[in-house]
């Protein structure tokens, strides 16, 4: 089954960059909305096969990589705190 690749980076850089805000909402939607914009505006990276997962996570250790995921995180991230689809 293809697998969007780009979704398991952008989980696991997404902690690490929400700590370097402060008063930002991290509920269940808003997060969701983060990682939904972040996927939308990155090219998807779909493997079928471990060698494929191995090629893609050998991507995710090039530091221009991801300085450019990081960059669409923080993007999403600004863009959500300005529009909540919630009462705070």
């Amino acid at each position: 089954m293809p697998r969007n690749f780009m979704e398991d980076i952008v989980n696991h850089l997404l902690p690490s960059v929400l700590e370097k805000y402060d008063h930002i909402c991290t509920c269940d939607k808003c997060i969701k909305d983060i990682k939904a914009l972040t996927l939308n505006n990155l090219p998807p990276l779909y493997v079928v096969s471990e060698k494929g997962k191995a090629f893609a996570k050998s991507n995710e250790l090039d530091r221009q990589f991801q300085i450019n995921v990081i960059q669409k995180i923080v993007a999403a991230i600004e863009l959500v705190q300005k529009n909540v689809r919630h009462n705070l």
